[in-house]
């Protein structure tokens, strides 16, 4: 892929006047329950929910790739893991791929990234400028966790010279952003703000919330997964719900200052997150899995065109956001890009053409492969692949299926069950549809092995949406 930027003309969002400035506030590990809009009690989030309701709501968003550095890298490229070929953590984001950043440098925004990166594999060190992904601004680490802690934070400026910030990182990051944002008021900007939280602090394997939120969500409401399934959900949901709290408070921040700049209505202002966690229940660490504790995430998109936008209850991917803000952007959608706009469906158009399932790879845990309908979850894994070489397998055995009405929070896996074996394959062939799309060589999916299924039946025309 050339750095040259191709495009096909798409762009259908083009604005009278000044193009709208754009804040991607980016999370680590965010699970989608950690918002009040989805039914979570402790009022974590009042400026998400509030971002939500008064802009536009992706009630259903799931990331491509349940690990870092392979979401972000599809994140900036708009294309999958195995297509931009960070299919792992430990994978640098190849030179010859545009980013999101080079679209808009072309279109004469400013731009800049704060925060982590983890596209580099630099760990401790400063990420050299060919690799930061064409940000003209720079105020990043390529591995935050292992450069700072809660209350010291560490970041490289455009020189490559440590720059140290106080405050809770949370807060010294959204100090920085706001000052960004004021610096380039009377420029059209970019900027990508990328925080750790709520992700662990790697060298401890903890949650470590501000000091004002510590103790105070201990034995709190906690998701019918982690009630099951525990993991280390008493331990860490504390200080987890503690640091979501903590950055719904840095976005209310944000918020305000692009108010009070007057620059509320003409910036688009992107929340989501990279995946989610499922502390240590599915597997032995907190996410590479196909379960939605792991796909799942918050997103809202406020601003510009999004404002008062409402619902958009369709299944969307982050590899549909760089479509998104180009086409919001009037920039016009690369060809190239895998993703699609959500701009049709923002303006009620479109539905009927919009894949009624998201697809995901799975890496590092396994080799895996999923698809997620509102009813259906369905997944497969290599047996035989080495999950650090994830660029697909030849042979896939079917090892999930969960009925998402009957069963949200997965805890009854009908995998093999021969009631659903017509499911199943209708699953598969979609499954594989969405594989050859994202550019994979088509394997051999081998079915579960049947299980007798007692009192259960799946029959067409079950449910709300049948077999969708």
């Amino acid at each position: 892929m050339s750095l040259k930027i191709d495009n096909d003309g798409r762009g259908e969002g083009a604005v009278a006047g000044r193009r709208p400035n754009v804040i991607v506030f980016f999370t680590d590990q965010q699970r989608w329950d950690t918002t009040g809009v989805h039914g979570n009690p402790l009022g974590l989030t009042p400026n998400f929910d509030r971002l939500a309701v008064r802009g536009t709501h992706l009630e259903y968003a799931f990331t491509p790739q349940p690990v870092c550095g392979p979401a972000r890298a599809c994140l900036q490229t708009g294309v999958y893991a195995t297509t931009n070929g960070c299919y792992t953590n430990g994978i640098p984001l190849s030179t010859e791929w545009p980013t999101l950043a080079h679209y808009f440098n072309e279109a004469g925004y400013e731009t800049g990234y704060i925060g982590k990166w983890h596209l580099a594999v630099t760990r401790d060190s400063p990420v050299p400028e060919e690799l930061r992904g064409g940000y003209k601004s720079w105020l990043a680490a390529d591995a935050l966790e292992h450069t700072s802690d809660a209350y010291r934070t560490l970041l490289y400026d455009e020189r490559n010279q440590p720059v140290r910030l106080p405050g809770y990182r949370v807060d010294a990051l959204a100090d920085a952003a706001i000052r960004y944002v004021d610096k380039h008021k009377n420029d059209p900007f970019f900027l990508f703000l990328s925080f750790l939280e709520p992700h662990h602090q790697n060298h401890r394997d903890d949650y470590p919330a501000p000091e004002s939120e510590v103790g105070k969500y201990v034995s709190a409401w906690t998701p019918p997964d982690l009630a099951s399934l525990v993991g280390t959900a008493p331990q860490h949901l504390p200080g987890y719900y503690g640091m979501v709290k903590r950055l719904d408070e840095a976005l209310g921040r944000v918020m305000d200052a692009l108010r009070s700049l007057s620059l509320e209505e003409e910036t688009i202002i992107v929340f989501t997150s990279d995946h989610g966690s499922h502390f240590k229940t599915r597997n032995n660490e907190y996410k590479r899995s196909c379960h939605d504790s792991s796909i799942r995430v918050p997103a809202a998109i406020g601003g510009g065109p999004f404002s008062r936008g409402g619902r958009i209850p369709e299944l969307v991917s982050l590899v549909d956001l760089p479509p998104t803000l180009l086409d919001a952007c009037g920039l016009g959608v690369p060809a190239h890009m895998q993703g699609r706009s959500v701009m049709p469906l923002l303006r009620g158009g479109g539905v009927a053409n919009w894949p009624s399932e998201v697809f995901v790879q799975i890496s590092e845990s396994q080799v895996g492969r999923a698809i997620r309908t509102h009813r259906w979850k369905y997944a497969v894994t290599a047996p035989q692949a080495h999950p650090q070489r994830d660029e697909g397998a030849g042979r896939y055995l079917e090892t999930e299926l969960y009925d998402l009405y009957a069963d949200p929070y997965e805890l009854n896996n009908l995998a093999g069950l021969e009631s659903h074996r017509g499911v199943a394959d209708r699953l598969r062939d979609a499954l594989l549809r969405r594989m050859a799309e994202a550019g994979e060589t088509l394997p051999h999916i081998e079915p579960a092995a049947p299980l007798p299924s007692g009192q259960r039946l799946a029959k067409q025309g079950d449910g709300p949406v049948g077999w969708n």
